[in-house]
């Protein structure tokens, strides 16, 4: 499912895949991916499960193949830290940028970024810091208001808890937008969330079941 909002004159695709797409401008937008952060944590000694960048590089592979994409932008966080440098994790990202080579990547870079390094130049990323200003979107990691454009941001990994009449409750991934500052759910499959609320000037876009929905 698709679920679409008006930005600033601008249409733009909310995915359950907990990305967004920009028609106008063939350009997906990935936050908080943390490719290797299992691998991180095991270089540590920690018994996390195995195979999230495969799932997380097979999620990408099925959105460039449903979507008409001219360039991907990361909002930061690609890799997760030092451990991420993994052999088994540079090959699976190196073996994806070979199926997609002309596929034209960016990479604003993230607090992980500069405690991981930059990605291996064979990936072919560019790699810019922050903001990078695309029409009239200003394209971040920290979600900090920039003073002529609206902010597409990631770095807080946002989640809404969705209530019913009992004491159920379920914590789910969100897109939380603001009249100045957007925040997107973190695209990487092993990473935690920050809770956040709906008012007035920010709506709520849950994610469940492969669909977005409007939190009413």
């Amino acid at each position: 499912m698709v679920c679409t909002v008006e930005l600033e004159g601008e249409t733009l695709w909310l995915l359950a895949d907990k990305a967004i797409y920009w028609p106008a401008r063939e350009c997906l937008l990935i936050a908080d991916a943390h490719f290797g952060k299992a691998s991180a944590y095991r270089s540590l000694g920690q018994p996390v499960p195995q195979g999230t960048t495969t799932e997380n590089l097979q999620r990408l592979d099925r959105l460039l193949s449903a979507l008409p994409c001219a360039q991907m932008v990361f909002l930061g966080d690609f890799l997760h830290g030092p451990g991420s440098h993994a052999s088994g994790t540079l090959s699976a990202l190196s073996a994806w940028r070979a199926r997609h080579a002309d596929l034209s990547m960016t990479l604003i870079r993230g607090n992980h970024d500069k405690r991981a390094g930059d990605p291996p130049a064979d990936l072919r990323i560019e790699v810019v810091p922050e903001p990078l200003l695309m029409g009239p979107f200003a394209l971040q990691h920290e979600p900090d208001a920039h003073p002529s454009h609206h902010v597409l941001a990631g770095h807080v990994h946002p989640v809404y808890r969705l209530r019913g009449k009992g004491r159920q409750s379920l914590r789910l991934p969100c897109f939380h937008i603001g009249t100045r500052v957007s925040l997107l759910p973190a695209f990487g499959a092993f990473t935690g969330g920050f809770a956040v609320e709906q008012d007035n000037d920010r709506r709520v876009f849950v994610i469940g079941d492969q669909e977005v929905w409007p939190v009413r």
